[in-house]
């Protein structure tokens, strides 16, 4: 009667946070450091072949907490006509795995000083429960029957850098998927991957002449159809294009409000690594630490592809 209790509390938990098993794709902390993981049409703006690697450690010390394995990668093709992306996730909670991949295109309009990106991306997801590893007092409970469950989505964005500053739009993942129905309550078994909207912008302001100090605001206002709108505040000081320090402020989420402090190092001239760590505001910080996120970004031109290309800086828009 404990694990089904407890089972039940955990799949509720998975089915509407805004970051777990239950949604298509998790949100991560560091979409700032890389903008391909809430929008398509940001594929190739990096112009150079660009890969990221993600970690996120949520809930730190509560048990069968989230963990988020992420790759994603894009380049510019065409003399920067287009733009092509991949994206590789791996989601846990508990005895729940959510496993997706993404591919992701978008066609460029330039103009003297900008451009315009339109992105879609399409692919799939893969949820799915195994409790073998659990010791279960009655291993035929019907609660626990192994879940496997395929579903594909697609999404699309518009994306409009200047040098110094940009605004995307996107809804990553148009279709209202139903979870296949499961042997357990019908109010769980109908969780549906509700659609969401993501409004973001951001400036890179110099704050000396020699542009040697920066700061970098920004904010993404994500609307999710049956939940309450959320909105990020971030806030950066940049220095010598080596390394950028920041705060950010997270309201609406489904856990509480949230404190969140980065730092983004340049370790040389393709490789930049970057940290984070989420201050949970609510009542479930009695029982966590909070929330780790570590990202390694790698760039390269390929000269038999780009030739000599015009490549934005790590902390330029274009």
């Amino acid at each position: 009667m404990i694990m089904t209790r407890f089972f039940k509390l955990t799949l509720c938990l998975v089915l509407i946070s805004g970051y777990c098993s239950a949604q298509q794709y998790p949100v991560f902390t560091q979409y700032f450091f890389n903008e391909l993981v809430i929008n398509p049409a940001y594929a190739g703006a990096h112009v150079k072949f660009s890969a990221t690697a993600m970690y996120r450690n949520q809930w730190v010390n509560f048990p069968g907490a989230p963990r988020t394995f992420s790759f994603s990668s894009h380049v510019a093709l065409m003399k920067n006509k287009i733009g092509v992306g991949l994206m590789v996730n791996h989601d846990e909670i508990g005895s729940y795995g959510n496993d997706n991949v993404y591919a992701s295109y978008a066609y460029k309009i330039h103009f003297p000083k900008a451009t315009l990106a339109m992105g879609l991306q399409a692919g799939f997801n893969f949820i799915g429960a195994d409790y073998s590893k659990l010791n279960l007092q009655d291993p035929g409970d019907a609660s626990f029957v192994p879940i496997n469950d395929f579903k594909p989505n697609f999404g699309a964005g518009l994306y409009y850098n200047k040098k110094n500053w940009f605004v995307g739009f996107s809804v990553p993942f148009i279709l209202n998927n139903r979870l296949d129905e499961q042997p357990f309550e019908s109010a769980i078994a109908e969780v549906i991957e509700r659609r969401y909207y993501m409004l973001r912008t951001g400036v890179i302001l110099p704050l000396d002449r020699a542009g040697n100090v920066k700061l970098n605001p920004s904010i993404l206002l994500r609307s999710q159809e049956g939940q309450p709108l959320s909105l990020d505040i971030n806030n950066a000081f940049i220095f010598y294009d080596l390394l950028s320090v920041g705060l950010a402020w997270r309201s609406g989420d489904v856990i509480g409000d949230s404190f969140i402090t980065f730092l983004d190092l340049k370790i040389s001239e393709k490789i930049h690594f970057a940290y984070s760590y989420d201050w949970t505001q609510s009542d479930i910080s009695r029982f966590s630490n909070g929330s780790h996120e570590f990202m390694l970004n790698f760039r390269s031109i390929f000269r038999g592809v780009h030739k000599n290309p015009e490549c934005p800086s790590y902390y330029n828009y274009r």
